[in-house]
């Protein structure tokens, strides 16, 4: 008897994943109303909801039997400036118990604060600040929502798609008056257009110093 190598990968991957999509059902059930997608992807089960809801379902996923999601991995976002909800809220979730990991997330924009998860688990704290530094997400219910990377008085939000890749200050040392000052940028030269077209390829409109030698004009 022979087995097709695809066929029994294929029915490896549908048995590692069936488990997931039971378990993203079986959420859905339990928290009836908040769970607006689920779906697995790259081994992991993903669920979407909205941001009122977001602390709730973190809830049940830290104490239900049946997940125990209790191991804050980490929390960023993603940002698509088309949207009219522009930023993903995206968390991950670890259960060392039943080994499972998790993917949460949750859509938002400049105006409308997500609810901090730092009564449900305190090590989104300095996460929450990150994407508040980063992208200028609020997170309502923080107890210390500062910047932590930027300086004091940053402008702008760095990671945002629309913050231009210059910035809007630089930094440097003034000897003068001994300390670091902040100064608009200002580019030393206008940008630049680059042919990357080798000049040894192709019929260019234009002769390099040396080309006389090898037409014989020299």
């Amino acid at each position: 008897m022979t087995t097709d190598p695809q066929a029994a990968a294929t029915a490896d991957v549908a048995v590692t994943l069936d488990p997931l999509a039971a378990l993203g059902a079986a959420i859905s059930a339990a928290v009836p109303g908040k769970i607006a997608h689920t779906g697995v992807a790259f081994g992991e089960l993903t669920l979407v909801v909205a941001s009122a809801d977001i602390v709730p379902v973190m809830t049940h996923l830290r104490d239900d039997v049946a997940c125990q999601f209790f191991n804050f991995i980490d929390l960023t976002a993603v940002d698509y400036p088309a949207r009219e909800q522009r930023f993903d809220i995206v968390y991950h979730l670890l259960s060392p118990r039943l080994n499972h990991r998790i993917r949460v997330k949750c859509a938002t924009n400049e105006d409308t604060p997500v609810p901090s998860l730092v009564d449900v688990f305190p090590a989104a704290d300095w996460y929450e600040r990150e994407v508040y530094d980063m992208f200028g997400v609020v997170f309502s219910g923080h107890p210390d929502l500062r910047r932590m990377l930027t300086d004091y008085g940053f402008d702008g939000h760095p990671l945002r798609k629309d913050f231009p890749m210059t910035g809007y200050v630089e930094v440097r040392w003034d000897d003068e008056q001994k300390r670091v000052v902040y100064e608009p940028v200002k580019l030393a030269q206008e940008y630049r257009q680059f042919d990357f077209l080798s000049p040894w390829e192709g019929d260019t409109p234009y002769t390099l110093p040396g080309d006389e030698k090898a037409k014989g004009q020299g």
